[in-house]
């Protein structure tokens, strides 16, 4: 998520406002992963992941426009997959988890 808008931004950079979302994220309960295309978020529920979207548009509030993707992967009964996603492909191909 990240505005388009020249009003909140200074050239082709959005690093000021993606961080001002990261910073909530981060103070969040979820577990999360920063990286550099996007940002990955774990919950437990389907309304803790709108939640965190609507923080999240709230952080760019004042933005004429906000550029989001969301992709949702609902497992019941699963939690930490996003370590264990990566480990588990990791190992197939034989790379030893750091």
């Amino acid at each position: 998520m990240f505005p388009t808008s020249d009003d909140c931004r200074e050239g082709a950079g959005v690093s000021a406002y993606v961080s001002r979302i990261i910073k909530m994220i981060d103070e969040s309960d979820c577990s999360y992963q920063l990286t550099p295309m996007g940002t990955i978020v774990e919950t437990e529920t389907l309304p803790e992941a709108l939640e965190i979207v609507e923080k999240a548009y709230a952080c760019l509030e004042g933005c004429e426009r906000v550029y989001s993707s969301l992709k949702l992967d609902i497992r019941q009964g699963r939690s930490n997959r996003l370590k264990q996603k990566i480990a588990s492909v990791e190992k197939k191909i034989g790379k030893v988890s750091k």
